[in-house]
């Protein structure tokens, strides 16, 4: 009996740790979404069409540095209790934080667009619902899914939750029913000089980093964590970071292996069968349905898109109002923010569906990529210099390696984006 008593402590301690850890999964959720969206989906297409599992590293790549960086995010809120958009309000002058502002809702909207498009494409694979009305539908029940936020952040975070394990067991499915070559694909994680001498590879390969790191999840993580109860002391603080940094990289694991699991699932079909110019999302469902043996392969595919396009457009739009509110202490009422974050949105998309037919929303989704490859240096190079300056984040400064993996990651993600966005103007002129 009183050797049964420290035991019988260490047992519950260990309890009464993992329930605070519990208190504080759910934020990297919301995150995770951004990570797996259509623009993703459109990058590992055609990368798994084009070069079958060749750039598996690159995903793998890509998810380790979304993991770094969402881990600075923790750390700047659990130190300075701020978020990305209210500590560069805080830290840089007026002109330059009304800029940082523009670039961080300009990528929102673009952001939004894709992932309304995404949706509305699912509905017309699913129920035959033309674009145009698939597109204002998306609108309106995204905003009927945010009221859920009046019930409070556990109730939104679980339907997210929900969702996302959902696109996972989707594109599970499919990956059992494709039965991709497994000696191939495990050496798809071995990074190659390949990338640098196939023609089109390293192109496809930077807009998979560049579709991967989405800037508005560095604002939208930095101020959600602050909303768990993080303790008062070093200690408690110290222990509420690594939680929170647990929850993210827990979740971020699942958006790996959405995005791993569709290039292999393209590789495995299309590739492997010669289709190695798959790049649309319609199209991939088109060739999908029926070529596993099983038409259910096709609706799990629009099923799991429409989760995806779903889950981020709720974050997207959640991310709009904590930017304007924490750039310009715009205090306005949440379902303002969103319905118009909503409708700058919808409006592009209705005009091109509706002006130039649904063929153009594909360059239209491209174009979305595009600008957010434009202004992500404008979310990453902040938030990794001031989690490096010790005057402000004091105790819980990132140490040096941490910091210098965020510049090297930032170097790549803003590299990758510049790149894909010059071969882009190169191959449309």
């Amino acid at each position: 009996m009183r050797t049964a008593a420290p035991n019988q402590a260490r047992t519950d301690s260990r309890l009464s740790a993992f329930r605070r850890f519990l208190g504080f999964v759910g934020p990297g959720f919301l995150v995770s979404v951004g990570y797996m969206d259509p623009g993703n989906w459109a990058t590992d297409l055609a990368g798994g069409s084009q070069f079958g599992y060749a750039l598996l590293w690159v995903i793998l790549l890509s998810n380790l540095m979304a993991i770094l960086f969402q881990h600075l995010c923790v750390r700047l809120n659990v130190a300075t209790g701020l978020d990305l958009a209210q500590a560069c309000r805080e830290r840089y002058s007026p002109a330059v934080g009304k800029f940082l502002w523009f670039a961080a809702q300009l990528g929102i909207v673009a952001m939004d667009l894709a992932e309304l498009l995404g949706s509305a494409i699912a509905l017309q694979i699913l129920f035959g619902i033309p674009l145009f009305f698939g597109a204002i539908i998306t609108a309106l029940d995204v905003l009927v899914l945010l009221a859920l936020t009046r019930l409070g952040y556990r109730w939104l975070e679980s339907l997210v939750a929900v969702l996302v394990l959902t696109i996972a067991a989707c594109i599970g499915v499919q990956l059992l029913l494709a039965q991709p070559v497994m000696a191939d694909l495990v050496k798809g994680f071995v990074p190659t000089s390949e990338v640098l001498t196939r023609p089109g590879m390293l192109f496809v390969a930077l807009g998979i980093v560049g579709a991967t790191v989405m800037p508005h999840n560095l604002y939208l993580h930095s101020s959600i964590v602050g909303l768990r109860a993080q303790g008062t002391t070093e200690t408690e603080r110290r222990e509420a970071m690594r939680f929170a940094t647990y929850d993210s990289t827990l979740a971020l694991s699942f958006a790996f292996f959405v995005n791993a699991g569709l290039l292999v699932l393209s590789s495995a079909v299309f590739h492997q069968s010669g289709q190695t110019g798959v790049t649309d999302i319609r199209e991939a469902h088109r060739l999908l349905d029926g070529a596993l043996g099983s038409t259910i392969a096709g609706t799990l595919f629009a099923v799991a898109l429409l989760a995806s396009g779903q889950n981020a457009t709720i974050t997207g739009t959640m991310a709009g109002q904590i930017v304007l509110e924490g750039f310009l202490k715009i205090k306005k009422a949440g379902w303002i923010v969103r319905v118009a974050t909503r409708l700058a949105a919808l409006a592009p998309a209705l005009l091109v569906i509706g002006l130039a037919g649904e063929g153009r929303v594909e360059n239209l989704l491209i174009w979305s990529q595009v600008i957010l490859s434009l202004q992500l240096g404008f979310a990453c190079w902040p938030l990794v210099r001031m989690t490096g300056d010790a005057q402000l984040m004091g105790p819980f400064v990132a140490p040096r390696w941490v910091s210098i993996l965020g510049w090297v990651a930032t170097a790549m993600v803003v590299g990758a984006s510049l790149w894909f966005v010059v071969g882009f103007f190169n191959t449309n002129n």
